[in-house]
């Protein structure tokens, strides 16, 4: 029997802020997985900024990707929305941090991540526990 709530996934903010948490999530267990790659397997940080594009391109595509998927259009657009929202993140922490925002590259790669996921998660299989169809 069908039940008569409303999904998370028909509210365009609440999904929004679902797929922004999802891709914190990803940045940070994919910053402590390849710190540890670097720390304990190389022994040196040479290749930190590859590390740091790996990061944003993790997060940003697993943004866009959760969010596609479950709301099963746009997901082009929404894909880049989610990787704009993930990149204020990134440039508030930086301005915190350091007093600098991050640079523009950044926001390019986010994007391009975040749209790449977003039609990937757009065309993926229907997942089972969605309610309703929009």
């Amino acid at each position: 029997m069908r039940r008569y709530r409303k999904s998370l996934w028909s509210n365009t903010f609440l999904s929004f802020a679902a797929a922004f948490l999802w891709g914190g999530v990803c940045f940070v267990a994919a910053g402590l997985i390849l710190a540890g790659v670097s720390y304990w397997l190389i022994g040196s940080m040479q290749f930190a900024k590859v590390f740091a594009v790996a990061e944003l391109v993790c997060a940003g595509y697993f943004s866009g990707r959760l969010y596609g998927r479950y709301r099963r259009r746009r997901g082009l657009i929404d894909g880049c929305i989610c990787g704009a929202l993930l990149y204020g993140a990134v440039s508030a922490a930086g301005l915190a941090l350091n007093g600098a925002p991050a640079d523009i590259k950044k926001l390019l790669l986010l994007i391009i991540a975040g749209a790449a996921g977003g039609i990937a998660g757009v065309n993926s299989k229907r997942p089972a526990s969605l309610m309703d169809d929009q």
